[in-house]
């Protein structure tokens, strides 16, 4: 486990998504963010350490943890990494047991660890299926357990769950990551409902496409399928994961005290419905082998 404490700097300009709240918005909390050191889960362990939170990210891979590691030398912030697999629940409750130990709390929970890959469905096999469910809906449930046992013994705490727009529609060529994120999304409803009496809450967000390595890397490959997922979206362009992440703090802060059980999306409105006809060009009636009923008794 790699671990950095204060150190007597000044302070920086911080990460775009901590702009938004006050500062030390978090100060005095322990928060811990699975896939925190890479993509997303990067940019929400740096607003929160930003804004003052004793941030502990958990992954597989140490190498994802040197960045954030780094960064968080250079700037004074109080941060931790420790190697974790979410699939292992006796794992997951070992590091849960022992981050209580030395804190004495964990304030807020991120289930951010995920994997995903386009395949259409006839040709996913079992092991695929099973890896991408196993680490999103599994793993979040393992980690939401852990430390929601220390939350409740407090009787406070926050969880943010990340899904995807498609949990609640589906989608072509991510059957696998639909049906994990959807079960995140009943789970985040359902632990709101049951843990909401002991002051602990629980929300999700619901990303479109935004940049990110692994996302190009495994979603969209080739140009022709990045223009044709950028042409769906309202706004004209993907997210950032600095914009997600500004919108996961706010959830995750006091500013959102009464808000529990919900799911916000943030896409650019991608997820909206398509019209009928296309904006801003004038709908035209066929006339011809018609009759205008306009005016006519």
């Amino acid at each position: 486990m790699d671990r950095i404490t204060p150190a007597s700097v000044g302070r920086v300009e911080d990460p775009r998504s901590a702009r938004w709240l006050p500062e030390r918005s978090f100060a005095g909390e322990v928060a811990v963010v699975t896939g925190g050191g890479t993509g997303l889960g990067l940019e929400i362990s740096r607003g929160l350490a930003a804004l003052g939170a004793h941030v502990v990210i958990a992954s597989r891979d140490a190498a994802h943890h040197t960045a954030f590691l780094a960064e968080a030398r250079e700037r004074g912030w109080t941060a931790e990494a420790r190697v974790l697999d979410v699939r292992e629940p006796k794992l997951v409750r070992e590091a849960a047991e022992d981050i209580v130990a030395r804190h004495g709390q964990v304030d807020v929970l991120v289930n951010n660890a995920a994997g995903n890959f386009v395949c259409p469905a006839e040709r996913l096999s079992p092991n695929a299926w099973r890896a991408v469910l196993s680490i999103a809906l599994d793993g979040t449930f393992y980690a939401s357990q852990s430390f929601g046992k220390a939350m409740i013994a407090r009787r406070r705490g926050r969880i943010l769950n990340v899904v995807a727009t498609y949990a609640s529609t589906g989608m072509p060529g991510v059957v696998h990551s639909a049906s994990a994120k959807a079960g995140v999304l009943a789970m985040t409803k359902s632990l709101a409902a049951e843990w909401a009496r002991f002051g602990v809450r629980v929300n999700a967000i619901a990303p479109g496409p935004f940049h990110s390595q692994g996302a190009q890397r495994n979603l969209w490959p080739d140009a022709e399928t990045e223009q044709a997922l950028r042409e769906a979206i309202p706004l004209g362009r993907f997210g950032t994961a600095e914009e997600v992440a500004a919108l996961s703090l706010h959830l995750l802060s006091p500013a959102c005290e009464y808000v529990t059980g919900a799911c916000f999306v943030i896409d650019g409105g991608g997820s909206l419905p398509r019209g009928m006809w296309a904006p801003g060009e004038r709908s035209r009636r066929a006339t011809t082998g018609a009759r205008s009923e306009e005016g006519h008794a």
